[in-house]
C-alpha cells in the first residue's frame, strides 16, 4: 500500500510551490510534477489517478496548483497569468530536485500541459521528459487559433494523451501538429472521449495505460 500523500508547501520561492507530495513504497529515483487544467486545481481526480500508478511505479510525483489557482480559488487563469504560471511550474521542478536524484519529467492536463511545453521550449534542459494531456490546439470551433508557435522549438521528448472526441482539437488535427517537434513524440489516442479523457474515477484503466506507455516511450 502507497503512503498518503503529503501536502507540500514551500514559501522559499516566488510563486511558491503548493501541492501534494506522492512517495513510493521504496526510495525513488524519478520524479513527476503534475499540474491541472484551466478551471481546476491539483486534485482533480485524473490527476490524483495518475500520481498514484506513477507511485506505485516507482516515482515520487508532485501535483500541484498553478500560481493562478493559488491566488483564485475559482474559475480560469486571465491573459496575463500565463508566464507567472510557468515560472510556478519551473520551481516546482526545482523543488522536487531537492528530493529525488534521477531524471525529471513534467506534464499536465490541457492550460497546465500547454504552459509545461511552452516552458521546456524555453528552457530545452529543464526537465528529461513531458507528459500532456487533452493539449489545447485550438478554442472550441475555432480551428484557425492554433497553439503552434512553440512547437518547432520543442527538443523534449513528450507523450500526448487525447481523446478522439476533444473539441480543442481532434486526434488528426493534434497528430499533424506533432509533426512540428524536433524530439522523441508519442500520440495515444483514447477512443470516444473528449476534454475530459472520458476518466470516471478508480476504475478507469487510463493511469496504468499512461504510466506504462510513458515508461516505453523514455525507457
Amino acid at each position: 500500500m502507497l503512503p498518503i500523500p503529503e501536502p507540500l508547501i514551500d514559501t522559499s520561492v516566488d510563486p511558491n510551490v503548493r501541492g501534494f507530495i506522492h512517495l513510493p513504497a521504496t526510495p525513488a529515483k524519478d520524479g513527476l510534477v503534475l499540474t491541472h487544467g484551466a478551471g481546476s486545481n491539483s486534485r482533480a481526480p485524473l490527476l490524483m489517478a495518475l500520481a498514484e500508478a506513477f507511485a506505485a511505479a516507482g516515482v515520487t510525483v508532485l501535483r500541484c496548483d498553478l500560481p493562478y489557482r493559488q491566488s483564485r480559488p475559482h474559475g480560469p487563469p486571465r491573459p496575463g497569468d500565463a508566464a507567472r504560471d510557468r515560472d510556478g511550474l519551473q520551481n516546482a521542478v526545482g523543488v522536487l530536485r531537492k528530493i529525488v536524484p534521477g531524471r525529471m519529467f513534467l506534464g499536465g492536463h490541457s492550460y497546465g500541459g500547454r504552459q509545461s511545453s511552452m516552458l521546456c521550449a524555453d528552457q530545452p534542459g529543464l526537465v528529461d521528459g513531458l507528459l500532456l494531456f487533452s493539449y489545447p490546439l485550438h478554442p472550441p470551433g475555432k480551428p484557425e487559433q492554433l497553439r503552434i508557435q512553440h512547437l518547432p522549438n520543442l527538443h523534449t521528448p513528450a507523450f500526448f494523451v487525447h481523446g478522439t472526441h476533444d473539441p480543442f482539437g481532434t486526434a488528426e488535427e493534434v497528430e499533424s501538429a506533432l509533426k512540428l517537434i524536433p524530439a522523441k513524440i508519442r500520440l495515444l489516442r483514447v477512443e470516444g472521449a473528449g476534454h475530459d479523457l472520458g476518466f470516471k474515477g478508480k476504475q478507469n484503466e487510463l493511469p496504468a495505460l499512461v504510466m506504462k506507455e510513458f515508461c516505453a516511450l523514455l525507457g
